[in-house]
């Protein structure tokens, strides 16, 4: 092999700054919601909680890197994550010039489990987050915003509920991300006007009417939701 062929492969004239992935991943714990962090096990930062992530190699898309770099870290392998930004404050990263990708995704909070990449991983509620590596803050601000934006207009729950769920779960999902309360019998009639939920347990006449009705999501009527896109209103 030619060494100093294959050095100067990636050698340009111009300066170019190092790439990143962060993946801001949502879970819902029945009451609030949930962020996942890593401890950081190196310099810089050492010790500090930030989003997974880490630098893209030469040889992979940014999708690939995020996704690599989330099953190390957390053993999340089947995320559904979108890129919802990209940060390019020049100071952001004290080691050198690094641009940042930024990825979204919802999770059920048990499919996580601790990676070898990483001192610790784990869940925090919103309103606990400690501060942040990096410019993390910043991205979760902007993170969050997007969460907000997107529940208007995707039936968001199906990933962050347990596959059978109570009419209250849903209720407090939508009230923990929107950060309001809603009046329930108009929550409950809005939703079911949707029509995305199967009630699932066999309720009888003389069942308790204080036993909360149990529901699945449908999966076809939620994708074509999501696919067409809609206005949810409150």
């Amino acid at each position: 092999m030619n060494l100093t062929r294959n050095k100067k492969k990636y050698c340009y004239q111009y300066p170019h700054p190092s790439v990143t992935t962060d993946c801001v991943i949502f879970g819902f714990d029945g009451m609030s919601i949930k962020l996942l962090l890593i401890e950081r096990g190196i310099e810089p930062y050492k010790g500090k909680w930030a989003f997974p992530g880490g630098f893209m190699r030469i040889d992979e898309t940014a999708d690939e890197c995020a996704r690599r770099e989330l099953e190390e870290e957390t053993g999340l392998t089947e995320a559904k994550m979108e890129q919802f930004y990209t940060f390019t404050d020049v100071n952001r990263d004290p080691r050198e010039r690094v641009i940042t990708i930024a990825y979204f995704a919802l999770v059920k909070i048990s499919d996580v489990r601790g990676g070898d990449d990483a001192s610790k991983a784990q869940w925090f509620d919103y309103n606990k987050i400690p501060s942040l590596a990096f410019d993390h803050d910043h991205i979760l601000r902007r993170a969050v915003n997007e969460l907000k934006e997107r529940i208007c207009f995707e039936p968001i729950g199906f990933e962050l509920l347990p596959e059978v769920f109570t009419m209250s779960q849903l209720q407090n999902l939508y009230e923990a991300i929107l950060d309001v309360k809603f009046d329930r019998r108009n929550f409950y009639s809005k939703m079911h006007k949707l029509d995305i939920l199967i009630p699932v347990d066999n309720r009888t006449a003389d069942t308790p009417t204080r036993v909360p009705r149990l529901y699945q999501f449908n999966r076809v009527k939620y994708n074509e939701l999501k696919q067409k896109g809609f206005r949810l209103e409150f």
